[in-house]
């Protein structure tokens, strides 16, 4: 295993301790099996060699493994943990686990057959956890990472560092919280440039303007690897799921006609349903819908969005500012994990009480209990609360 132990050691030099995502703090790392899962390069590995450098004791016997590593050609991953706990092993984290072919059954030997060893392992969004071949749904502890919140952003590529606050602070004390903020800082410009080419910490590593290429490589990747590992789509059918992505990028957000968008693409009205499914467990889009208990696979979603606005612009030359407020909008407050669905009246309900609206600084609404939450403004008043602001719960 010396390979291993030897690939784990360089990868392990190249963190640092300078920027820790908000789920880092969330985790009970104590859990004998902890699953992270989020789309690609939201940090995940990151957060795991976190971990490992600081937040085990120094004695700790851990060991990073990634699926994609050619030791797996020929060594499975049972045998892997085996060899390592006979050895003293206690901590064995496992990346891409979605791309190993048995997973789920050789994970459930491990959890049994290795009492006093702790396993974190990572996936795709699009992994369905608790449907493995084997049953995990006892043993498993699972978190989604997204990606970076705007709060998040102006941490990792400015060095700005606010603590997050949650919505009933936002709605009864917004006046407060924005003067904190935006005595330190130039909030708009910045916010701009979040929208743009601010949800994937990758952009510190790349020049800002081929950041839309690595997103549509993401995409790519997401759709030929990760969807098609852990669905049953054919190989030959993933350029009609491309096509039919798309279609629906130039539309969104999109009351979906599903049979107007089968003859579109020349598939069936089932398969559409399927498709978009895939592509909203790869969190590549993101659902609203009426019911707050969500909807089956066999169940259209009333609004279709991108899942973030780096995809609009990646996907779009000159996305529509509507959309990239209602996507910004949408993507924050799921990400935080409140619950939000598609009122028939005004664009959101948030937690079954709070009515919103989304639009730019000239944006009104007769009724008063509605909340607004306006682009272009630095500060609010009323029930006018600025965009951008909505970026700080999580």
């Amino acid at each position: 295993m010396e390979e291993l132990f030897n690939y784990h050691n360089e990868l392990l030099k190249t963190v640092n301790n300078k920027f820790f995502r908000f789920l880092y703090h969330k985790i009970d790392w104590g859990q004998r099996m902890i699953a992270i899962k989020g789309p690609r390069g939201t940090g995940k590995t990151t957060l795991m060699f976190q971990r490992i450098k600081y937040g085990l004791h120094r004695n700790a016997k851990a060991l990073y493994i990634t699926t994609e590593f050619p030791w797996f050609f020929t060594n499975s991953l049972f045998e892997t943990a085996s060899e390592f706990y006979k050895h003293g092993g206690q901590y064995l984290f496992i990346d891409e686990v979605h791309k190993y072919e048995h997973w789920s059954r050789e994970l459930k030997l491990i959890y049994d057959g290795f009492p006093n060893l702790k396993i974190v392992f990572s996936a795709s969004s699009a992994l369905e956890i608790y449907r493995g071949e084997a049953d995990l749904s006892r043993r498993v502890i699972s978190y989604n990472l997204p990606g970076l919140s705007y709060r998040e952003y102006l941490q990792f590529m400015h060095g700005y560092s606010f603590k997050a606050v949650n919505l009933e602070n936002i709605l009864t004390d917004y006046p407060s919280i924005i003067e904190e903020i935006t005595h330190e800082i130039r909030i708009l410009p910045l916010f701009l440039q979040y929208l743009k080419t601010g949800y994937l910490p990758i952009i510190k590593q790349i020049k800002p303007a081929l950041y839309p290429i690595a997103v549509q490589n993401i995409i790519n990747s997401s759709i030929e690897i990760d969807i098609q590992a852990v669905s049953n789509i054919p190989v030959h059918s993933l350029s009609k799921l491309k096509r039919l992505l798309g279609i629906i990028a130039q539309v969104t957000p999109y009351e979906p006609n599903i049979s107007s968008i089968a003859q579109k693409v020349g598939i069936s009205r089932n398969t559409v349903l399927s498709f978009i499914h895939s592509l909203e467990k790869a969190r590549i889009l993101n659902f609203l819908v009426r019911d707050k208990y969500g909807i089956s696979n066999l169940q259209k979603p009333d609004k279709i969005f991108l899942e973030n606005t780096n995809l609009n612009y990646a996907l779009e030359q000159f996305p529509n500012v509507g959309r990239i407020r209602e996507t910004f909008f949408l993507n924050q407050v799921k990400s935080a994990g409140i619950q939000i669905t598609f009122p028939k009246k005004y664009d959101f309900l948030i937690e079954d009480k709070y009515f919103f609206e989304i639009g730019g600084k000239n944006k009104s609404v007769k009724d008063k209990d509605v909340f607004i939450a306006a682009d272009g403004i630095e500060t609010g008043w009323g029930n006018k609360i600025p965009l951008w602001l909505f970026g700080f719960l999580y």
